[in-house]
């Protein structure tokens, strides 16, 4: 069942430094989310994932999250989650008045897809486990400020991703 998702997107040039680590991935004959082909593939952090959104979380997030747009935060270190085939993402260090408002969005979605939050930004699925070492390689471990600027909405139901807060 696809899931329904909110997420802060990023400005065009952390969305560029994004698809940059999508680049060397795919130029390294790895998996990369390049390799997604939806219309509405862009870098993103995933705020909370379900197989439905009430309209409460929608509007704590339009409030909660809208004020603070737009907001800094440090792209740093590498993830690798999973067991035979492993997601690779960049972990995102996040402000901690931002952590408190997200978590207010989260305890709205009771059937959420994930307890707790780990902020991160994907950047490659089904990594074979073997090509670990050479992913890490490949992108390397520059930190990359991103400026995030927009609040959205996946509807899987629609197809539509709609803004909810920010430009």
């Amino acid at each position: 069942m696809p899931l329904h998702a909110l997420e802060l997107v990023p400005d065009e040039a952390g969305q560029e430094a994004v698809r940059h680590d999508w680049e060397k991935l795919r130029e390294a004959g790895l998996p990369s989310q390049l390799d997604h082909r939806g219309p509405t593939n862009a870098p993103h952090l995933t705020v909370v994932s379900a197989p439905e959104l009430p309209d409460a979380a929608i509007d704590v997030a339009s409030a909660r999250l809208g004020s603070l747009l737009p907001f800094r935060a440090r792209s740093a270190g590498l993830l690798l989650l999973g067991g035979e085939r492993l997601t690779v993402a960049r972990a995102v260090d996040i402000d901690d008045d931002v952590v408190r408002r997200v978590l207010a969005v989260r305890v709205q979605v009771p059937d959420r897809a994930h307890l707790g939050w780990l902020p991160h930004v994907t950047l490659a699925r089904r990594l074979p486990r073997e090509d670990a070492q050479r992913a890490v390689d490949v992108l390397g471990h520059e930190d990359v400020v991103l400026t995030f600027t927009r609040l959205r909405r996946w509807d899987p139901d629609t197809g539509r991703v709609t803004t909810v807060a920010g430009w």
